[in-house]
């Protein structure tokens, strides 16, 4: 489920990256290079050792060419394995199923859903040969998360063939960027933490066996049915008498009723 998400904060660095000025050489290499060269995922954990995660992402073979000393400054993103969810202060989950009808299905299908808030940790690690451009790059990060745009992304969900777009926020755009001692003296480091809390659906729809209203295939998650719900009701007038067996079959327990100016009573 967090795929989706990590597949927006990518497209949030995009955005991040678009604004970029150049004040230092080095910034300006960074711009002139295509973005997947520029910003990519480390490709194993969290920045726990800077230089560690710079040499496997070096040793990643990206576009089949040979290995060759990483093109500098870089900027590594990663995303934690663990999960928490987001303490109630901020929000609280919708644990029990509710019904509700995706916005754009054509065939108006009722699913249960419940939605999942949860904390996801991110880093920013930027890496350069001089100062000056590692700490331009975080400058100018700290001031994309204060933008409009910079405090939060979408996260786009599919099911039943539909797809929709959940909000994922930055908890705060106060992002320090603490320096990483290297024992290497033509590299500087900085890395910054963020927290994303995002807001997750799970969707449910009957199982095979179970009723349903017949507009797609039960269990299926492409194209799944729907809950059976009431489509035509029929009015009974005042004066009326109403009989759970007029379809002429056995009597119903629940009797006759009758509805008259004093309410609804049992005959």
């Amino acid at each position: 489920m967090l795929i989706q998400v990590k597949k927006g904060f990518g497209g949030f660095m995009g955005s991040f990256f678009s604004t970029l000025v150049p004040t230092t050489p080095g910034v300006q290499k960074l711009m002139d290079r295509p973005l997947k060269t520029a910003i990519n995922w480390a490709p194993s954990r969290m920045v726990d050792a800077a230089e560690e995660m710079l040499a496997a992402w070096q040793k990643n073979d990206t576009d089949s060419a040979p290995t060759t000393p990483p093109e500098m400054p870089i900027i590594l993103v990663a995303m934690a394995r663990d999960y928490i969810p987001t303490g109630r202060d901020f929000t609280r989950q919708i644990a029990d199923s509710m019904p509700v009808m995706i916005p754009g299905d054509t065939k108006e299908r009722i699913f249960g859903m419940r939605i999942v808030a949860a904390d996801i940790r991110a880093q920013v690690a930027i890496f350069a040969h001089d100062a000056g451009t590692a700490t331009s790059l975080a400058a100018q990060f700290a001031l994309f998360l204060d933008s409009t745009s910079g405090r939060r992304f979408p996260a786009r969900f599919t099911y039943a063939g539909t797809s929709q777009d959940w909000p994922v926020q930055v908890e705060s755009p106060d992002v320090p960027f603490s320096n990483i001692q290297t024992e290497n003296k033509n590299l500087t480091i900085l890395v910054g933490d963020l927290t994303l809390k995002a807001s997750i659906p799970f969707f449910d729809a009957p199982k095979a066996g179970e009723a349903n209203d017949g507009q797609g295939t039960p269990g299926s998650a492409t194209d799944p049915a729907g809950y059976p719900f009431v489509t035509e009701v029929e009015q009974i007038s005042r004066g009326a008498t109403y009989s759970a067996d007029q379809d002429g079959g056995e009597d119903d327990p629940i009797g006759t009723w009758n509805i008259n100016g004093s309410g609804v009573q049992r005959q």
